[in-house]
This record gives structure tokens, C-alpha cells and sequence, in this order.
């Protein structure tokens, strides 16, 4: 798709959101169904393309929280909704349940408490288990564990799909979405905001900053300083597919300070996944993988699940999270500004994505944003199946049989068929990249990398990729 070329835009829209990660999403979506125009800018060529692609993926009942603060509020709350949603949609999501694994007393003897913060938060299915009992469902753990703590509700989940979920749903909702439109400049004038971006000028009554590791720097564009975020690197690996009936379920630690901590959890892909490391950078952009992080993950994995570490590694891959110095969500209104931050959203942010944009919507409401319900919404998109729980294309005959596309296989490790791969370029919020090909259908995900079905997938996108630029660029309704 060809960017526009740097002019103003010709409309103000009503509320223009920062950042096409999940929150921003879904806040994009909650405000399209009300009687506004809402825009969604995001800095990349695709949504979901920085925090929100590289996580745990886990869905949180939120019986860790803190109680009391917002994150625990939402992330409760946001656990029914998500979920609610993902049958909705057709998000992948696998209920595997969860045991915080004690390997020594002094975490043996945190998990009284962790039960009762668990029931503080209204999670009361926390049961403290034996060793003997920790084993029977998790017999492939390293030898020392003294106890734990089943978490029976946590649940994995596909972020990429949540994420185009959100997204599609916004766009059909009537959201426009400016991909390539990173802020670079705001001016709050009377009339309107005017956002420089690097396609052009976009003009907004209000504006909702939910632009992830970059909110601190949109906040003191505005003039404020309120916050600074320090990006946190977590490096992952991901196991072969043979390695999965070693953990059906998710292997949490005992958290401590500086997060959950490394855990073992199998993905909706039908892998394993180990990580994350917790590691403070400067750098808001390096999402490289380090010897230092591999070797901790390694020693981890080691004492956690010596057999996890014979089995082939698929990839590793690393992701930023946006860490700031508060232990809660700060979501704040200036209203003199038309101006609402949702800062310091943790990885809790998948789950608690939802709730955040009806929290959102109640706190513009109440600052005279003037947000009024609209009757005869779309009905939410209906999402392509990329999990393994349930039919893939290439095992239903009956669509095969409508359409022979999808009983050709391109992506043999990740039985991707074409069917897919073209449907994902002709979306209403397409695939303009291979990346984006990634995270829409697993294409070159599996153990080769792409190395045998790369050059087939890059064709297949040559000769699907569409011109709509609805998704890129401005329209010019003059």
C-alpha cells in the first residue's frame, strides 16, 4: 500500500485513540459503539505489532493481584468478559488451569497467603496442595517440590487473535484505522487536538493515549509528567510440539517483586513455552534475543523440568514490557484537555483489555465527552481458527470440499493452507506483511522457520496482497 502523502486531514473525528495494541483496540472498539467518530493510530504497519505480540498469552483469573487497586478490578472483571468474547469470536482459548509450584519453604510458606489475596480479589477455587498431589499432574517437574497452589481457572489464550478480533470488530463498528501514523507533535487548541503524525495532521475533539511503552512520551507531549516507562525485556522459548504432554498445565513460581517470574506454560499452538526473563533496558525498540538470557532460561528450566530441556526448540523469540514505578494501572482524565491516559498496563492487559475500555468509556463519559449508545451495532467478526483445541481448515472436509483452497497446504509444519494465507490478505484489517501473515494464520511459525515454506508464502501474499488503504491511509471525504 502506498502512504499518503503529508497533508492535513480534512475531518475531525471525535475521539482518536493512540496505539492499535489490545487495550488500544478494544478501547477502539468499546467507543465505536457509541454515537462518536473514533480513529485508531498506531505507529506500525499492522496492529498489534509491539507488546501485545510477544507475551505469556495467558488469560488471568487475576487471583494474584493486588487487592484493592484498579488492575485487580479489571482484570476480575476482564477475565469474564474476554472470555465471553473469545466464544463470541472464535479466539482460541484452552481452560488448562494453573499450580504455583513452592520449591523451597520459604515459598511453601507464601501460599497461605497467596490463597487469601486469591479470595480477597472474590477467586475462591485456590486449593493448597500436597507434593504427592503436585506430581500426579505435573509428573515430568524436577525433583524438590514441596508444594503448591492450583489456580484451576487460568487459562491460555491466542493475543494475536484477540488482538484482530478487537480490531476488525472496531473497523466494522465504523472505527477508522491510520496504520504508519507514529505522533511526533500535539497541539490542544480550543476547537480541536491536532496530532502531527508521520503520514500527516489528524484532528481529534478527545484524545485517549493508550500507546504502550510509548505513553509516558505522548503524556508530556501533552505537558505532563506523570510517569516514566522503562521497558522490560522477557526472552522465551518455544518448544517442539512433541514436548506438550509434559505440561497440559501452566507452572507458575511463586511471584515475587519483580513479577511472576519464569514460568512453563503449554501455548495455544500446541507448544511449550518457557520464559519470561525480567530484564530493565533503555532501549524502547530492542526486542533481540542475549547469551545472558538464554543461559538464565536454561538454568530455569533445568531445576524446573530437566526432560522440558531434550526437546527440540522450536524458536525463542523476545518481548518488551511496559514497566512503570507504580504497583497499579494509571488511568487518569484531564478533561480541560480532552485528554485521557491509560498508562502502566503490565501484561495483565490481555485480560484485563475489555474492562479497561468500558472503564474508559465511563470516565470520558463523565468528563463530558458526550458519548451517547448506538442501537444496531454488527454483529462481533467471526475469527479464523489458528489453535489446536479445535478444527483447523485442513482437517474439515466439509469446507475443503466448498473450497479446495483450504485443503492445499503451504505451511507443512503449521498446516497453513492457501485458503488461509488469502483470506488474511483480503480481511477487513488485512495482513501487509509477512509478520502480519505470522499472526494470522502461524505461517513459518513451526520448526522450519519458514525455511521450506517461506518463498511459497511470500508468492501467495504477491498475489493476494490488496491496495485497500483504509487500514494506512486517509480518506479524503470531502
Amino acid at each position: 500500500m502506498t502512504p499518503t502523502p503529508h497533508r492535513p486531514h480534512p475531518e475531525v473525528f471525535d475521539i482518536v485513540v493512540i496505539g492499535g495494541g489490545i487495550v488500544g483496540s478494544a478501547i477502539a472498539r468499546e467507543l465505536s459503539g457509541y454515537d462518536v467518530s473514533v480513529a485508531l493510530l498506531e505507529a506500525r504497519d499492522d496492529v498489534g505489532d509491539g507488546t501485545s505480540k510477544a507475551n505469556t498469552a495467558i488469560l488471568h483469573t487475576g487471583f494474584d493481584a493486588k487487592p484493592g487497586t484498579l488492575e485487580s478490578r479489571l482484570v476480575a472483571r476482564g477475565y469474564h468478559l474476554l472470555s465471553d468474547y473469545a466464544k463470541a469470536t472464535g479466539i482460541p482459548v484452552e481452560h488448562t488451569g494453573a499450580v504455583l509450584v513452592a520449591w523451597n519453604q520459604e515459598e511453601l510458606d507464601a501460599l497461605p497467603g497467596l490463597k487469601e489475596k486469591a479470595e480477597a480479589n472474590g477467586y475462591e477455587h485456590c486449593h493448597i496442595v500436597d507434593a504427592d498431589e503436585v506430581y500426579q499432574v505435573l509428573p515430568d517437574l524436577g525433583e524438590g517440590v514441596l508444594g503448591g497452589l492450583t489456580v484451576p481457572d487460568e487459562s491460555i489464550i491466542c493475543t494475536w487473535t484477540t488482538n484482530l478480533a478487537l480490531a476488525t470488530d472496531a473497523r466494522q463498528r465504523g472505527t477508522t484505522i491510520l496504520l504508519e501514523h507514529a505522533v511526533t507533535g500535539i497541539d490542544v487548541r480550543d476547537d480541536a487536538t491536532t496530532l502531527h503524525t508521520a503520514q500527516g495532521d489528524v484532528r481529534a475533539r478527545w484524545v485517549v493515549n493508550a500507546a504502550g511503552l510509548g505513553a509516558d512520551t505522548i503524556d508530556r507531549l501533552l505537558g505532563h509528567d506523570r510517569f516514566t516507562v522503562t521497558p522490560r525485556r522477557g526472552e522465551l522459548f518455544v518448544f517442539d510440539k512433541l514436548a506438550r504432554p509434559k505440561a497440559d498445565k501452566i507452572v507458575l513460581p511463586v511471584p515475587s517483586s519483580r513479577g511472576k517470574g519464569v514460568l512453563i506454560s503449554p501455548t495455544i499452538y500446541g507448544n511449550v513455552m518457557l520464559g519470561p526473563t525480567a530484564e530493565d533496558l533503555t532501549d524502547r525498540t530492542d526486542t533481540s534475543t542475549s547469551e545472558d538470557g538464554y543461559d538464565f532460561l536454561l538454568s530455569k528450566g533445568a531445576r524446573l523440568m530437566p526432560s522440558l530441556l531434550t526437546e527440540e526448540v522450536t524458536a525463542s523469540y523476545a518481548g518488551l514490557r511496559a514497566a512503570i514505578d507504580r504497583d497499579d494501572y494509571l488511568i487518569e482524565a484531564a478533561p480541560e484537555q480532552r485528554y485521557l491516559l491509560v498508562g502502566g498496563i503490565r501484561s495483565t492487559g490481555l485480560t484485563a483489555g475489555i474492562a479497561i475500555a468500558e472503564h474508559v468509556a465511563g470516565l470520558l463519559s463523565e468528563a463530558g465527552a458526550g458519548l451517547r449508545s448506538r442501537s444496531n451495532l454488527p454483529a462481533p467478526p467471526r475469527m479464523p481458527n489458528i489453535g489446536e483445541a479445535t478444527t483447523r481448515p485442513y482437517q474439515d472436509a466439509d469446507l475443503i470440499a466448498a473450497d479446495t483452497a483450504y485443503g492445499t497446504i503451504v505451511c507443512f509444519c503449521e498446516r497453513v493452507t492457501e485458503g488461509e494465507i488469502r483470506d488474511a490478505c483480503h480481511a477487513p484489517v488485512p495482513a501487509r506483511s509477512l509478520e502480519g501473515l505470522r499472526r494470522r494464520t502461524r505461517a513459518m511459525n513451526g520448526r522450519c522457520q519458514g525455511f521450506f515454506c517461506g518463498a511459497a508464502v511470500a508468492a501467495l501474499r504477491t498475489r493476494h496482497q490488496t491496495n485497500d488503504g483504509c487500514c494506512s491511509q486517509h480518506k479524503d471525504n470531502r
